[in-house]
């Protein structure tokens, strides 16, 4: 229905409001110009362009149809950009906390592969201060993890506020201590768990220590208590407790890239995909 032949001279016409001009533009002939938009116009049963002797514009579908004409040509173009180029060869080191590989970052890391089968993806999943550590000893070449409170503060990808988790149907008794699974020490999310605790008042006690979020989530499921997890995080079994009202807010964790110094062609495509995903979407 929309041959990109078509909708690259629909464009070209619109760009100019010339049919004569637009033909030059595009090495055609007039008449070829006037087959194309001829043609496109039966393809999508609407009328285009208003034209007389001396004037051209585009109807309202016209103006509709220039939209999505922009964006098929700059897919089309990325496209042949991919394919024309040469295979992407060569490693990537690439660091994530445990959290992100539970939420949307797989669907990401895939696109990544599957445009560039040839470059070796080496994946290291672990606490944002760990991979912060192998960053700043050069085992790393891009890393997305969280906003540590000093040092290199990176880029900021997206903010994701944080969550109570439970077992589903869990009724937290606040006149108790609030039973806590935690990441041990240090860690950014432990910290900000208990800082929002603290400062809403209520007492606690951590009941289950785990070296990673895939733990937490698995004792919580077990109903051993309630964890705080970015609000990209769903799985079976686990849901927001039923009064999660009565429970301290709990902030914002933001979540940032930081690259090596010397960044190789492999790396630098991975961290634009990175950039251009929506991170927070696991749909």
């Amino acid at each position: 229905m929309l041959n990109p032949v078509w909708i690259q001279t629909f464009a070209t016409v619109a760009g100019s409001r010339s049919f004569t001009d637009a033909a030059r533009r595009l090495g055609l002939t007039q008449s070829s110009v006037s087959d194309h938009i001829r043609r496109l116009e039966e393809s999508v049963g609407r009328r285009l362009f208003i034209r007389d002797t001396h004037s051209l514009a585009l109807t309202a579908d016209g103006e509709s149809l220039l939209v999505h004409a922009r964006l098929i040509l700059e897919a089309h173009a990325r496209a042949e950009s991919q394919f024309k180029g040469p295979r992407l060869r060569g490693r990537v080191r690439f660091g994530t906390s445990d959290d992100l590989v539970l939420g949307p970052l797989p669907r990401a890391l895939a696109a990544f592969r599957d445009m560039h089968p040839d470059v070796e993806l080496e994946i290291t999943i672990g606490k944002t201060v760990d991979l912060y550590k192998q960053l700043d000893t050069d085992s790393l070449d891009l890393l997305i993890g969280k906003r540590r409170q000093s040092g290199p503060a990176g880029v900021t990808l997206f903010k994701e506020p944080l969550k109570w988790l439970g077992k589903a149907g869990t009724v937290i008794d606040i006149k108790q201590p609030l039973p806590l699974l935690l990441l041990p020490e240090p860690s950014i999310t432990r910290s900000l768990t208990l800082n929002a605790v603290a400062a809403g008042g209520l007492p606690w006690r951590v009941i289950c220590t785990s070296s990673s979020h895939t733990g937490c989530i698995a004792a919580a499921r077990g109903g051993l208590g309630i964890t705080a997890q970015p609000a990209f995080l769903t799985a079976p079994g686990i849901d927001s407790p039923v009064n999660v009202s009565s429970l301290p807010s709990l902030p914002e964790v933001e979540f940032v890239f930081l690259r090596s110094k010397r960044l190789s062609k492999p790396a630098q495509t991975l961290l634009e995909i990175l950039q251009q995903s929506d991170l927070r979407s696991v749909a």
